[in-house]
């Protein structure tokens, strides 16, 4: 595939060009799971030497993103289907902390701000733009991560919220929208528990968010491999 830098951005290095063209570019799956990844082709592309691109695929192999063989190469990691269990299993941990902390320190402005993505993700459902659904799905909840203040806390469910939106690029194509329903009506509960600091009732809430999900979603690539 070609490859595109990112316009209006200044790079430090040359290494943290590459390294963000090609890590854009396999979290949007628009290098797919498998894909070689030339050095030579890539220096080209992106007008800089081999060092940076042997720099930057090293990065992204420490990242579990790219995968390297002596001798044969490098190529974008494969996702493997047990990866979405992984990740709604960590991702229910740090939402029941996430959520319990945000409650006890968030502010009426915090929660007019998380409100207001909650009710264009409501409208977004109501125009049937399903496609802008995930992308408001992540900021809510990474939203309510940054309202606790704890910043290794922010990160991981950043990180988390990277991955997740790779596999569902790369395995759900197709918009489960009696999922999207669901799930909508579970962030209103959420809401609502958080705003009456309910955290027993936003712990089960939060479970069931995420126990829900991974249904859904496995049951969806269990279908359509059979």
């Amino acid at each position: 595939m070609r490859l595109e830098k990112a316009t209006g951005i200044h790079y430090q290095t040359k290494q943290d060009l590459v390294y963000s063209t090609l890590r854009h570019a396999i979290m949007h799956c628009d290098l797919l799971p498998g894909a070689r990844l030339v050095i030579e082709d890539i220096a080209q592309q992106l007008s800089v030497s081999p060092i940076p691109v042997r720099e930057a695929l090293h990065l992204l192999q420490s990242e579990g993103l790219v995968e390297m063989t002596p001798h044969v190469g490098a190529i974008v990691a494969p996702i493997a289907p047990s990866a979405i269990t992984e990740i709604f299993t960590i991702l229910e941990g740090l939402e029941v902390v996430a959520t319990r902390t945000a409650a006890q320190r968030i502010t009426a402005a915090n929660f007019l701000e998380l409100s207001a993505i909650n009710q264009e993700m409501d409208e977004v459902l109501e125009r049937q733009a399903f496609e802008r659904w995930p992308d408001l799905n992540s900021k809510f909840h990474r939203t309510i991560s940054s309202f606790t203040g704890m910043i290794m806390l922010q990160e991981m469910t950043h990180r988390i919220f990277d991955r997740w939106d790779r596999v569902r690029r790369y395995y759900f194509s197709d918009v489960l929208i009696h999922r999207l329903d669901v799930a909508q009506q579970e962030h209103h509960a959420i809401l609502e528990a958080m705003r009456t600091r309910n955290y027993s009732e936003l712990e089960r809430l939060i479970k069931q968010h995420n126990q829900g999900a991974l249904i859904s979603y496995t049951a969806y690539i269990e279908a359509k491999e059979a």
